[in-house]
């Protein structure tokens, strides 16, 4: 597998961003002896309970760089990788390499076989919620509480958004993809060039967004969609999960408005938890409102303790 790799001075001086950085390798997936470097970022009191922080498309770690600090504060423990083709991490350069189950696995080996965390609390958005709940499905003992965000685990049953839609159609069909432009498109507030330029950073040009350019066309869109028995089975298990669900969906985002209820209706830990509404943000609510979404999750963690949420390796 070829894959593209990011020079590190594409990352010097991003704002906000102090963090050092991690990485382990995960096998490539294609049959060959091939391995992929994942980045992700580890902070936090090494015995800390665990939060892990999983971005969507086509955003990095970079996006959690306003919640970490109040986490950590908390005495929480950050993990948040960067997905396979974002970020730190390396790119296949080819768009047949990326494949939902890919994904999940990549994730998977990285988070339980590497650093064999366990007692951890999920925060997903975006694709970060179609990886991260297929894996809190599979996996359940792995995590201790689940926090559901801007996000789903679409089956291709149910007709997705005429926004979604309309996005689908847009990353396959733009001559150019300015990451940083989608990112700021999917904000209520007004991102500094800065920062539009953090986003991206992880792209020094056009063959770098295969992954990026990916995405959108992995999300299933059809009962005979590839991803639609696991993520029907995920349901499944979602069914009889029982351990603290909360729902913090934003007041601005028509890609997943409404998603919220599936949640709140299907998955039984989610009973009697204060679902909260964000109010004034977009997609990205970790960019609009950061420390306020990281206030909500640690208070859910502190509102719902368990009986043994420490675990993992050190670095």
């Amino acid at each position: 597998m070829h894959a593209l790799r990011t020079p590190d001075e594409r990352f010097a001086a991003l704002p906000d961003f102090p963090f050092e950085p991690c990485y382990l390798e995960v096998e490539a997936g294609d049959g060959s002896d091939s391995r992929l470097r994942l980045h992700y970022l580890d902070e936090g009191p090494r015995d800390g309970e665990i939060v892990l922080l999983l971005h969507g498309e086509p955003s990095w770690s970079f996006l959690y760089r306003h919640m970490i600090p109040v986490l950590v504060a908390a005495g929480k423990r950050c993990i948040a990788p960067d997905l396979i083709g974002f970020g730190r991490s390396d790119k296949p350069a080819d768009r047949a390499e990326y494949t939902y189950a890919r994904h999940v696995e990549w994730v998977r080996e990285a988070l339980f076989d590497h650093l064999d965390l366990s007692g951890i609390t999920l925060v997903c958005q975006d694709w970060g919620g179609l990886i991260g709940l297929r894996l809190v499905a599979e996996h359940p003992d792995r995590f201790a509480r689940v926090v559901v965000a801007n996000t789903g685990l679409p089956t291709g049953e149910a007709k997705l958004t005429d926004a979604f839609t309309a996005w689908q159609r847009f990353s396959q069909e733009t001559p150019q993809f300015p990451v940083g432009g989608i990112v700021a498109g999917g904000c209520r507030t007004e991102l500094s060039p800065a920062v539009v330029a953090g986003y991206d950073a992880p792209f020094p040009d056009e063959t770098y967004k295969a992954g990026a350019r990916a995405f959108p066309m992995l999300v299933p869109t059809r009962p005979d969609d590839p991803a639609g028995p696991a993520n029907r089975h995920a349901w499944e298990q979602l069914a009889h999960f029982g351990k603290p669900v909360l729902t913090a969906f934003s007041d601005g985002d028509p890609i997943t408005a409404g998603g919220h209820r599936a949640f709140q209706e299907r998955v039984p830990g989610a009973t009697g938890q204060p679902h909260i509404t964000i109010t004034g943000a977009g997609h990205f609510l970790q960019e609009d409102r950061g420390p306020q979404l990281a206030t909500v999750v640690a208070e859910f963690i502190a509102a719902n303790p368990a009986p043994d949420t420490t675990g993992g390796s050190t670095k």
